[in-house]
């Protein structure tokens, strides 16, 4: 970008660059949150890799933003604790310099700690850096700084609360309930139960598993389950399931044009994570009108206790959840109210908004 461009950023005219890290391609979640930025004008820079993103800060100044999201890329990519130890330091110095020429940094708070961490407590020193540098703490539920708190420190942080949008307008495909049904093999008195997403071990799929051989609905269950596995975490799948469970299993990405067939073919989504702070697959099931199943945490509560789409059970017990499930669940569609207050260009423009307030 030219000085002049610069210059017009720093006069609050121009938007300048905003270097966004890590940048996964198969989440939709940092494309929709990028649409009012890219159309007012920001440039964006995306990296996945530490290295990358080092190359990126290189030359960032004032008008410029950092955002952080994810944390795992910086010491969980690392085979040893020198060499994650290593990654934290080069990471802590590429901030410090951007950060020093003026460039601010904005920290999404996605996750408590990264998910199933090798280095936990270079992890927790790294949240620690974050929560102590940032400018703008983001969060997605607005009890984060309580949830994390044993952990780090957010109060002496300026914290943001912007929701995690909606999917309305980003998976609408052609086809109905029916087809949807059909194309699954399933019957009219099936109660198709859908997890979705990544398939890992702290996400509570064995505690679903043996919730839906307690449960009595009228009709029979059918457990689907679609996301990325890992080959160990299939063999784990392979000898939770009982026989005469009925399943319906992809272990692998699902396609976005395949995602409405999975929502439009369940009954209820259920969530039965060990540990969570927030979850896209809420919001996708929400963007479909399917009731949800939650683990009752008080922060979830806050949020979400008054949508009438969710249901509660207790965290990490098995038969509160095969109760959930015995009883009538909400009428599907209760959901797109919800759906609709959180359209993606309604968050996205509130994300703008953020990072123009930031650099003004």
């Amino acid at each position: 970008m030219a000085d002049g461009e610069h210059q017009s950023a720093r006069d609050g005219q121009q938007p300048g660059r905003l270097a966004v890290f890590p940048v996964y391609r198969d989440n939709p979640y940092l494309n929709l949150m990028l649409l009012a930025p890219r159309a007012s004008g920001w440039r964006v820079l995306e990296s996945a890799r530490l290295e990358r993103l080092e190359h990126d800060l290189a030359e960032l100044q004032v008008g410029d933003v950092i955002h952080v999201h994810w944390t795992a890329p910086v010491v969980q990519r690392a085979s040893s604790p020198s060499e994650a130890r290593a990654r934290l330091v080069r990471f802590k110095q590429a901030i410090e310099a951007a950060r020093g020429r003026g460039a601010r940094l904005v920290w999404t708070v996605h996750n408590a700690l990264a998910h199933d961490a090798r280095h936990e407590d270079l992890e927790i020193e790294l949240s620690r850096f974050l929560a102590g540098t940032a400018d703008v703490v983001h969060v997605l539920n607005s009890k984060t700084d309580e949830v994390v708190s044993p952990l780090y420190d957010l109060s002496k942080r300026t914290i943001a609360h912007i929701p995690h949008p909606s999917y309305r307008g980003v998976y609408d495909g052609a086809g109905s309930r029916d087809e949807a049904r059909a194309s699954f093999e399933l019957e009219e008195d099936d109660l198709a139960v859908l997890f979705f997403g990544q398939v890992r071990p702290y996400k509570g799929v064995d505690m679903l598993i043996d919730a839906l051989g307690k449960a009595t609905p009228p009709g029979r269950i059918v457990l689907m389950l679609a996301g990325k596995t890992s080959s160990e975490d299939v063999r784990v799948v392979d000898a939770l399931l009982p026989e005469g469970l009925r399943t319906i299993r992809q272990h692998d990405f699902v396609h976005d044009g395949d995602v409405k067939r999975w929502f439009d073919a369940a009954d209820v989504a259920v969530l039965p994570y060990r540990r969570i702070l927030n979850s896209g697959s809420l919001h996708l099931a929400a963007t479909f009108g399917v009731p949800t199943v939650l683990p009752d945490e008080p922060h979830l509560r806050g949020d979400f206790g008054a949508e009438r789409w969710i249901r509660w059970f207790r965290p990490g017990d098995a038969g509160s959840l095969a109760e959930i499930l015995s009883q009538p669940l909400p009428p599907r569609g209760t959901a797109r109210d919800f759906a609709d207050r959180l359209s993606p260009f309604s968050i996205s423009r509130r994300y703008d908004d953020l990072l123009r307030n930031l650099v003004a």
